[in-house]
């Protein structure tokens, strides 16, 4: 199958053989048109609720054996559950393996039709193709420092911080707590990473399972524990610890620092590491309450008012000053 090309013969004969029973599973039941598209769809929402279900398991015990802070009265979370589950079930299907597999078509079209070579590491690395998980490690790690630029972005540009500034407003941050986010800001950086994706050649079997790994570290990066990776895999990847600082109440805005989604060494290259700190308190003091305790939809309507109002207020802090 072209589509899971780049992958090793195990994994490319295990992904093959879900999809084929999941389309013989299809057929049995009457559905026959566009079988294979269906199966391959929910080949890829299972693996989103699969990582769902599993950052759940790890989470909730640690959160309760070794939390870090408890509150009277818990804010509703249900929002964030149910907007998790729609976009591993919809939206991440259809964007990360769909929408990137056509533009990777087209793209690939365009430079074939004019005897190019589609833009890929592995035409500038041909050995790569022997080595599918080191290249996949390779992918992962150039598209988690293109989003730690796009995080880092997001703090700086008022209109951008106010649809972020709906993640921060949690103040009382827990795992589900990586999935609240504001529908633009996703769209963002999903065509960010794809972006990325394609000048790297990124297969498009792989791209899905590399936002995976960026949500399953988040949803632990999040998790209201005590706990850390110690010296070294602190150094490696995004802890609780080093995470829960970037949601610091005082941090908010561009005060922040730690900006990086699985992969610490960004933060480190880059100078915007922070590992000596005993954040406790999270949130944004300049939240409307209906970012932190409002439904889906007061979260995201919060979320464009702030925006229009940051956005304001960066023209005219940017205005020329007139001349007496």
């Amino acid at each position: 199958m072209s589509w899971i090309s780049y992958a090793a013969p195990t994994v490319t004969h295990t992904i093959d053989c879900v999809v084929s029973s999941l389309q013989s599973s299809l057929h049995n039941i009457g559905v026959t048109q566009h079988s294979h598209v269906v199966a391959i769809w929910l080949f890829f929402a299972g693996c989103g609720v699969l990582q769902l279900c599993l950052s759940s398991l790890i989470c909730t015990p640690i959160e309760r054996i070794w939390p870090l802070t408890s509150w009277p009265q818990r804010n509703p979370i249900a929002a964030d559950v149910t907007y998790a589950f729609f976009v591993r079930i919809v939206l991440f299907p259809l964007v990360a393996f769909f929408e990137y597999d056509w533009l990777r078509q087209q793209l690939d079209g365009v430079f074939l039709g004019h005897s190019l070579t589609p833009p890929s590491l592995v035409a500038l690395v041909p050995a790569l193709v022997s080595w599918p998980l080191l290249s996949f490690c390779i992918y992962f790690a150039i598209l988690d420092c293109s989003d730690y630029w796009r995080h880092r972005l997001s703090h700086r540009y008022g209109w951008w911080y106010g649809v972020h500034s709906v993640h921060h407003a949690e103040d009382q941050m827990t795992f589900w707590s990586d999935e609240r986010s504001h529908v633009l800001e996703d769209a963002i950086t999903y065509l960010w990473l794809i972006a990325v994706g394609l000048l790297i050649g990124v297969p498009s079997f792989q791209f899905p399972f590399v936002i995976l790994g960026f949500r399953f570290v988040g949803s632990l990066a999040h998790s209201n524990t005590r706990i850390s990776y110690g010296w070294l895999g602190d150094h490696i990847f995004i802890s609780p610890r080093f995470h829960r600082t970037h949601h610091a109440l005082k941090a908010a805005g561009r005060r922040s620092c730690n900006f990086g989604t699985a992969l610490s060494w960004w933060d480190i290259l880059f100078g915007t590491a922070k590992f000596q700190d005993n954040t406790v308190e999270t949130g944004d003091a300049g939240a409307e309450p209906a970012m932190v305790t409002g439904s889906w939809a007061a979260q995201q309507a919060a979320g464009f008012r702030r925006m229009a109002r940051l956005a304001r207020r960066g023209r005219k802090a940017h205005a020329p000053r007139a001349t007496s």
